[in-house]
């Protein structure tokens, strides 16, 4: 925003306006105890390029991961960006284009919606996918309240393998409503199928799975769907978009609801937020499915058009008959993963995630030869899995860093009950270069 600074004539001349004499009887309604009654001792004022000036030397303090080596994960990845992605994105017609609501709204807005929308079917095999949610968490959750409302059940099964940041999410949604959520345990690093077959009834919704899990490993997605199915209820998966380059997709082991976070096809990684919610689903369940979605048409003269159809929102049809009550997507990111995946191509996506693949096993063949340090498990796992260490997790964290690098999600964290463990994420950013410097450097550690 413009630097915009107030002489005392001015700030005079505002209060005259507003109908006080001063500052204080400004603010007489807020209650004495909240007012500040210190000196906060401030700094003299700055000029417009004094603040510049000091801002940028603020912002050298920041780190970011083209200063440092990344290996975090955990549900958030450093990716490759093609540069061309912020050149489309930053033009006005998409940076500041409103919210559609309206059925006819932008045709540009709306083929944008509508391209992305079909390349997330492409990738995933599924038959319908929305105009986006607002990240990876939040799709889950209501994929858990779709599979509710379809089987007007009030139980769901989760797996603890899920992100702990999406099960809280999915317990903040589902708190209030009555309905029941039972969390499986994990049984060597994957979801326990003996414990989640013995849970499910029915009178179970549906069973929330991530693939590949919050620790990396590769679930067995085969053997659940019948389990679920058998019993009526919904199977809902929370997938890496990345890893469907070299894993088959959710379409292909009857998945009903495919979620995942979009923020690894191309968009940045931005503090955390804002992400790409991804939501697609088998056709039957597409009148059940929150959100937007557009479709193709045509006009009176039969040229090609794009309109918002099948709206279960609660701006459009009665609340009382509303899906959901989320009141909008994320458009331009969106975009971004439109523009990614359409810049990678086919065989472009699949080399990414081939890189995953191949840096992560190479990186954790590695780590088991460094003296003390040992993989926590021997599942297959895509590019993340998690060594255990005889130091504790933030000591040994803390010790890469100063070696600049990001050495992995202290696990330790969360409740899954791992502790001296970390998860390392590995992108196709890393080089060997890199790899071997992370080995060197724990050998260094360790010796």
């Amino acid at each position: 925003m413009p630097y915009i600074s107030h002489t005392e004539n001015e700030r005079q001349e505002m209060l005259s306006t507003i109908g006080v004499k001063t500052f204080n009887e400004l603010i007489k309604n807020i209650p004495t105890e909240l007012v500040l009654k210190k000196d906060v001792n401030l700094p003299a004022p700055l000029s417009e390029f004094e603040v510049i000036q000091h801002l940028n030397q603020l912002s050298q303090k920041n780190i970011n991961t083209n200063q440092m080596i990344s290996f975090l994960g955990g549900g958030a990845y450093d990716h490759f960006i093609p540069v061309a992605i912020d050149h489309l994105i930053l033009r006005s017609e998409f940076y500041t284009s409103y919210t559609p609501y309206q059925p006819e709204v932008s045709q540009g807005t709306l083929q944008a919606i509508y391209e992305y929308q079909t390349a997330i079917c492409e990738i995933t095999g599924m038959d319908v996918a929305n105009a986006s949610m607002y990240d990876g968490g939040s799709a889950l959750a209501e994929g858990a309240l779709m599979a509710i409302g379809e089987t007007q059940r009030k139980q769901v099964i989760v797996s603890k393998g899920v992100h702990p940041h999406y099960r809280q999410i999915l317990k903040t949604y589902c708190h209030g409503q009555g309905i029941e959520i039972i969390e499986i345990p994990l049984g060597n690093g994957m979801t326990d199928l003996e414990i989640l077959k013995s849970r499910i009834s029915d009178q179970t919704a549906g069973v929330l799975i991530q693939h590949p899990n919050f620790l990396g490993y590769l679930e067995e997605v085969d053997e659940i769907a019948p389990m679920i199915h058998q019993h009526g209820g919904l199977f809902v998966t929370s997938n890496d978009p990345i890893s469907l380059g070299v894993l088959n997709p959710p379409g292909s082991y009857d998945v009903d609801i495919m979620t995942g976070e979009g923020q690894v096809l191309g968009n940045s990684l931005n503090y955390g937020g804002p992400y790409l919610g991804i939501f697609a689903v088998k056709s039957q369940f597409v009148r059940r499915m929150p959100g937007r979605l557009v479709g193709a048409t045509a006009d009176s003269t039969g040229k090609r058009g794009f309109v918002l159809t099948l709206q279960t929102r609660e701006q459009h049809i009665r609340r009382a008959k509303a899906t959901s009550n989320i009141c909008t997507n994320q458009a331009l990111n969106a975009l971004v993963g439109t523009i990614y995946l359409t810049l990678m191509g086919k065989e472009g996506f699949q080399k990414v995630a081939e890189l995953c693949l191949q840096k992560s096993h190479y990186l954790a063949e590695a780590i088991q030869n460094v003296g003390g340090l040992e993989l926590k498990y021997k599942n297959p796992f895509f590019k993340e899995f998690v060594f255990q260490s005889p130091l504790n997790s933030q000591e040994l964290l803390e010790k890469l860093r100063v070696k600049k690098i990001m050495g992995g999600v202290n696990l330790s964290d969360f409740d899954i009950n791992l502790p001296n463990s970390i998860l390392v994420a590995t992108t196709e950013k890393r080089t060997r270069t890199e790899l071997d410097y992370y080995i060197s450097v724990l050998k260094e550690i360790f010796k």
